[in-house]
């Protein structure tokens, strides 16, 4: 097919839209690794602004990954993400399934209760209660359990469910499978790209545990990173005011924002394929 001048200068209009985003996006991460390691005197010299180091330093990062308490928060937040998101996962899926089945008794009075709780919540008070009356304050649990699901993903993942061909259940029950084998055996494999998706959505939410852990965790050693990297930061802070060879804190803030991403950045290019098969599964097809 020939393109016609005017499907060029759409498709140049599109480049460069894309072209602007793709900018929007990799420039900060670039200032944020930049300043990181400069030499917070260059930093200043350059008015603050600063995308290619002239000169490098690793003083920041030496000082962050040789923290007492940084290695012990690093395999709590590795436990709370892999254990948690596969909590999580498994519990979406047992709930989407069944919603999916049009068949399913007072369906629509469970999806009305499910989409309740994104505009409702039971707020922090209450939330606390349930889980020190439940023992699970001061314990790694306390960090997963409580917000092992979202709604919105499992309404995400109903949808998926539902797009499956009707024709595939019907000859599975057929063939005398139960409803858990449905699940496992043909379900989960046909919806491998979503669930990838949604895993990932619950991955990094978990990676990113803050508010959990200083509401319902005194203990150090359960302390996941960013918690740690917070409290180096305000260490830092305060040590600059009686010291004049401290690390400077915008680099240290800059470093820790480079640890604490680094490892849940670094997963997305393994899933891409998975990523845009699942945003793509259960479009209109022609």
């Amino acid at each position: 097919m020939v393109r016609g001048t005017e499907d060029k200068l759409f498709n140049t209009f599109i480049y460069i839209i894309l072209g602007l985003v793709g900018l929007a996006a990799v420039v900060p991460l670039l200032y944020v690794v930049s300043v990181s390691l400069t030499p917070y005197g260059e930093v200043l010299r350059n008015g603050g602004y600063v995308l290619i180091p002239k000169a490098v330093t690793f003083q920041a990062y030496m000082k962050i990954l040789s923290a007492s308490d940084i290695w012990s928060s690093f395999r709590v937040t590795l436990f709370i993400t892999f254990v948690g998101t596969a909590i999580s996962l498994i519990v979406t899926m047992l709930l989407a399934y069944p919603l999916s089945r049009k068949g399913l008794p007072y369906r629509k009075w469970f999806l009305f209760m499910i989409v309740l709780t994104l505009l409702f919540s039971g707020g922090i008070i209450p939330t606390y209660l349930i889980v020190k009356n439940t023992g699970l304050l001061d314990t790694v649990w306390a960090l997963i359990l409580p917000n092992a699901i979202w709604s919105f993903n499992v309404l995400i993942m109903k949808s998926f469910f539902e797009n499956l061909p009707e024709e595939l259940f019907e000859s599975a029950r057929i063939d005398g499978a139960g409803e858990f084998r449905i699940l496992w055996q043909l379900v989960v494999p046909l919806s491998m790209p979503s669930i990838i998706t949604i895993g990932l959505f619950y991955a990094v939410g978990q990676w990113n545990q803050f508010f959990q852990a200083i509401m319902y965790v005194t203990d150090r050693t359960l302390f996941p990173l960013q918690v740690v990297v917070r409290e180096m930061l305000m260490l830092s802070q305060q040590a600059m005011e009686n010291s004049e060879n401290m690390v400077p804190t915008v680099t240290m803030q800059m470093s820790a924002v480079v640890v604490a991403s680094l490892p849940i950045i670094l997963v997305y290019p393994f899933l891409q394929k998975h990523l845009t098969k699942g945003m793509l599964l259960g479009s209109i097809k022609g």
